[in-house]
Formats: C-alpha cells, sequence, structure tokens
C-alpha cells in the first residue's frame, strides 16, 4: 500500500518536460525586466550628464558682464565694464538712473568691441552728475546693453550708493550685484527677429544713425 502511494505521487516525465519551456519563459520575463530597469536607469544618468555638461558649456559660453563705477578723485569718475565670459561682445548702450526714477536719466551709444575676459573703461564724470544734483546722496544704476553672438542682450541693473556734495563727488561705494544673468532683447538671426519686453527703458523714442534700434514704452525694437 505504501509503495502504490509512492508511485502515485510520481510525475511523468512527459510532463516535466512540458513545464520546462514555461519555467524558461518565467525566468526570461524576470531577467528582462531586470535589464529594462537598467536600462532606464543608464538612460537616466546619461539625461542628468548630458545636462550637467549642457549647462556647464552655456556656463562658459553665455555672454554676462560686470559694470563697476569708480570714483577716480572728487570731480572724476568713471564706468569699469568687465566681460566675464569667454564670447567677445560689442557694447551697445550704457544707461544710468536713479533709484527713484524709473526711467534712466542718462543713456548714451557706443560701437565697441570687448574680448572676453577684458576689461572696457570710460570716463561718466559728467554724465553721471548730470542724473543727480548738485547736492545728492542715494542711489544710482547702471546697466549695459550688448550684442552677442548676433543677439541683443542687456544686464540687469548694478546699484551704487553716491553721495554728491556742491557738485563734487564725495561717495561711490557699490550697493549690491544682480543676481539675475543677462536677458535676450533681440535675436537677430533667422528671418524672425524675436522682440522681448525690456524693463526700465525711457519712455521717449530716442533714435541714432550709428545704431539701427530705438527704445518705445517698454519694448526694445529694431528699424527695418
Amino acid at each position: 500500500m505504501h509503495i502504490d502511494s509512492i508511485r502515485s505521487l510520481r510525475i511523468p516525465l512527459s510532463t516535466l518536460i512540458s513545464y520546462i519551456p514555461v519555467l524558461a519563459t518565467v525566468v526570461t520575463c524576470f531577467f528582462s525586466v531586470i535589464l529594462a530597469r537598467a536600462t532606464l536607469r543608464y538612460v537616466e544618468a546619461t539625461d542628468k550628464g548630458l545636462a550637467l555638461a549642457r549647462e556647464e558649456f552655456e556656463r562658459e559660453w553665455s555672454p554676462e558682464l560686470h559694470i563697476k563705477l569708480e570714483r577716480i578723485s572728487p570731480s572724476e569718475a568713471r564706468i569699469v565694464v568687465t566681460n566675464l565670459g569667454r564670447t567677445s561682445v560689442l557694447l551697445q548702450m550704457i544707461q544710468l538712473r536713479k533709484l527713484t526714477h524709473a526711467v534712466p536719466s542718462e543713456r548714451w551709444f557706443l560701437n565697441d568691441p570687448l574680448v572676453g575676459g577684458m576689461t572696457w573703461t570710460n570716463n561718466i564724470s559728467k554724465r553721471l552728475l548730470a542724473c543727480t544734483d548738485a547736492d545728492f546722496d542715494g542711489q544710482v544704476a547702471a546697466a549695459m546693453t550688448f550684442y552677442a553672438s548676433g543677439r541683443l542682450f542687456r544686464t540687469d541693473w548694478f546699484r551704487f550708493h553716491l553721495r554728491v556734495c556742491d557738485g563734487r563727488l564725495s561717495r561711490l561705494d557699490p550697493s549690491n550685484i544682480p543676481a539675475r544673468r543677462v536677458r535676450v532683447l533681440e535675436n537677430r538671426k533667422g528671418p524672425e527677429r524675436r522682440h522681448d519686453v525690456v524693463h526700465d527703458v525711457a519712455t521717449n523714442p530716442a533714435t541714432t544713425p550709428d545704431n539701427r534700434f530705438f527704445v518705445t514704452g517698454a519694448t526694445l525694437k529694431s528699424e527695418p
């Protein structure tokens, strides 16, 4: 009787052979899932690496200018523009304004190249005093508009504390450094030109023969 029960538990060999493809399919599916998850992780790591490489490339080659106003003497001051990026730029316009005013008090147009890593200086004594009173104690701001890689950029406003007594410069110290990077104002590549909103620009249009763009309201546009 015991032998008969053992024989009844025996599985025929043909049945075992028929289960082998099923087991092989299950094992294949298991390893396929593991391989798919490993591939997804590899793709995610590759995407992150490419994003970091692109960010590093843009950070190295994107244009970035630093503006500094220096007091040389009680009657003289100068502006120092440093190109922190590797790309050469073409300086187009400097704007000065008091923080109490929404529009620039002084602006003048340029056409000077600035190589990456180099500085550009200019005497701004008369222009700085022109945008203030004979006696002034407050903050002024400066911004630069420039071309780089066929696009028009403008820096944020660099602020400085200025003190003027009897028409003489007694103090000119940096107040803060903008946290935002330069913004694209105009894209000169391609048949269409993009015009983005520009903040803190003059309400009156200003045109020059050497610079074929003008400022109106809050948008910087190009002449046709």
